[in-house]
C-alpha cells in the first residue's frame, strides 16, 4: 500500500513538473522601431517581457538601391551617425540576455532581390554593417546584432532562400539567427520556398489581417499546417497584434488567448511562443504583461 501511494505521489509530481515545463515553454518576441512614442530600446528590454526584440525596418535594399534603415522617429538615417546612439541600447539588451535582430522589408518599403548575386551582395552588406563584419559606416554603431529577420510583403518571390544561406554562411563559428514573419495563408506568397530550406531558426506567422486563417476563421487548421509543414528545426510563433488598433483584424483579447488559444497550440513540438506587433501598442495595452506567465 505504501509503495502504491509513493508511486502515485511520484506520478502526480511528474505531471505537475511536466505542466510547469509546458507552461514555461514559450517566449514573447516584439517588433520595435516604427513609432517614436514607444519608448527606448533599452527600456523595452528592461521590462523583462521579451526574449527577442526585432528592429523594424531596413526598408530599402537590393536591386542596386542604397540600403536604408527606417526607425521612424527614433533617429534620422539621412544624418550620418544619428542612429549609432542605439549601439549602447543594443548592448544593454544583449547583456540582459535579450536577442536583438534587424528586420528586412515591411509593408511599405522599396526592396527587391534581382538575382542570387544580388542576394549575396545584400548578405555581405548586412554582415559588414549590422552583424560581425567591419565597415566605417555602420548605421547602428559597433554593436553586433544577433541576426536578421525577413518580413517580406512585396517585391519578388525568389532568392530569399539564397539570402538566408549567405547570411548563415558569414556567421562561421558564431551563431547568426535568421527568422521570418510570413502571412498565415500557407504557403506564404513571398517566402514559401525559402522557408522550406531549413535555414530559419524562428518563424513568427502573422495570424492577423488575414481573416480566413486568423482566430475566428480556420485558425487551428492553419496553425497545424504551419507546424507540420516546415522543417522541424524551426520554432513557430503565433504572431498577433498587441492591441485592436495595431491591425485591421486578428486581435485576440488576452483572456481569450490564455483560456482558448494557447492550450490548443502549446502542445505542438515546435511551438515557440507569441510574437507581437508592436512595442508601441504593447506599451499602450499591456498585452505582453497580461500573457507572459501563460505563454
Amino acid at each position: 500500500m505504501e509503495m502504491k501511494r509513493w508511486r502515485s505521489s511520484v506520478m502526480v509530481m511528474m505531471m505537475v513538473l511536466l505542466a510547469m515545463r509546458q507552461a514555461a515553454a514559450g517566449s514573447i518576441v516584439i517588433y520595435w522601431g516604427q513609432n517614436g512614442n514607444e519608448g527606448s530600446l533599452r527600456s523595452t528590454c528592461s521590462t523583462g517581457n521579451y526574449e527577442m526584440v526585432i528592429l523594424a525596418f531596413l526598408a530599402t535594399f537590393g536591386n542596386g538601391e542604397t540600403p536604408m534603415i527606417n526607425l521612424a522617429g527614433h533617429c534620422d538615417p539621412y544624418t550620418k551617425g544619428s542612429c549609432s546612439g542605439l549601439s549602447s541600447d543594443i548592448k544593454a539588451c544583449q547583456s540582459r540576455g535579450v536577442k536583438v535582430l534587424l528586420s528586412l522589408g515591411g509593408g511599405a518599403g522599396s526592396y527587391y532581390l534581382s538575382s542570387d548575386a544580388d542576394a549575396q551582395n545584400v548578405a555581405s552588406y548586412l554582415w559588414d554593417n549590422y552583424l560581425g563584419g567591419h565597415s566605417d559606416s555602420r548605421p547602428l554603431g559597433d554593436a553586433v546584432l544577433d541576426g536578421i529577420d525577413l518580413d517580406i510583403e512585396g517585391g519578388t518571390t525568389e532568392h530569399w532562400g539564397s539570402l538566408a544561406k549567405y547570411i548563415k554562411g558569414y556567421g562561421g563559428g558564431n551563431k547568426v539567427y535568421v527568422t521570418a514573419a510570413p502571412q498565415c495563408p500557407f504557403p506564404d506568397a513571398y517566402l514559401g520556398t525559402a522557408l522550406m530550406t531549413g535555414l530559419f531558426d524562428y518563424v513568427w506567422v502573422q495570424f492577423y489581417n488575414n481573416p480566413p486563417c486568423q482566430y475566428g476563421g480556420d485558425f487551428l487548421d492553419a496553425w497545424k499546417q504551419w507546424t507540420s509543414s516546415l522543417p522541424s528545426n524551426a520554432q513557430i510563433y503565433l504572431g498577433l497584434p498587441a492591441s485592436s488598433a495595431a491591425a485591421g483584424t486578428g486581435y485576440v483579447p488576452p483572456p481569450t488567448l490564455i483560456s482558448d488559444v494557447l492550450p490548443q497550440i502549446r502542445t505542438s513540438s515546435n511551438y515557440g511562443g507569441v510574437m507581437l506587433w508592436s512595442r508601441y501598442y504593447d506599451l499602450q495595452n499591456g498585452y505582453s504583461s497580461a500573457i507572459k506567465n501563460s505563454v
